[in-house]
């Protein structure tokens, strides 16, 4: 997968919720993956910015240490779930749901975990390094995403 630019986005002037679809738009597309979602890590909870593919998820904010993406965060590493019938720590998202990766995007000098981008997928083993990779990258280039000025 190639490496993608968002400056273009993020030079428009729409509103964060806006830009945030835009690039949720973008890494799908570019992944080919059925959906995928920003989220906002706060203090003490995850909670979606925007998304696209199938639909808002059946949980939109949920406390910071549970599900794949409390995980990532705990972790400070990307998460891949390959078969989510069989991990505990699984929130249901979409009832078809069976593959699931995290990625946490970290601030500006790579200390704190600022945000995740999770993407789904409907076939068990929908994730690989490739995906981490590709997914990592985007990670570090849409960072500004959570700076106050956006």
């Amino acid at each position: 997968m190639e490496q993608l630019s968002f400056s273009e986005i993020f030079k428009s002037g729409q509103g964060r919720t806006e830009k945030a679809k835009l690039v949720a738009e973008k890494i799908r597309s570019a992944g080919n993956y059925k959906w995928v979602g920003l989220y906002d890590v706060k203090e003490k909870e995850i909670a979606i910015i925007s998304f696209s593919g199938r639909g808002e998820p059946a949980f939109t904010s949920f406390p910071k240490d549970k599900g794949l993406n409390g995980r990532a965060v705990a972790k400070k590493q990307t998460v891949i779930v390959n078969d989510t019938d069989q991990d505990e720590d699984y929130l249901l998202t979409f009832t078809n749901t069976k593959a699931e990766i995290i990625v946490p995007v970290f601030d500006r000098r790579g200390e704190k975990i600022v945000g995740t981008i999770d993407a789904e997928g409907e076939e068990k083993g929908a994730f690989t390094k490739k995906d981490a990779d590709f997914l990592e990258q985007c990670a570090a280039a849409i960072e500004s995403l959570w700076n106050k000025n956006n």
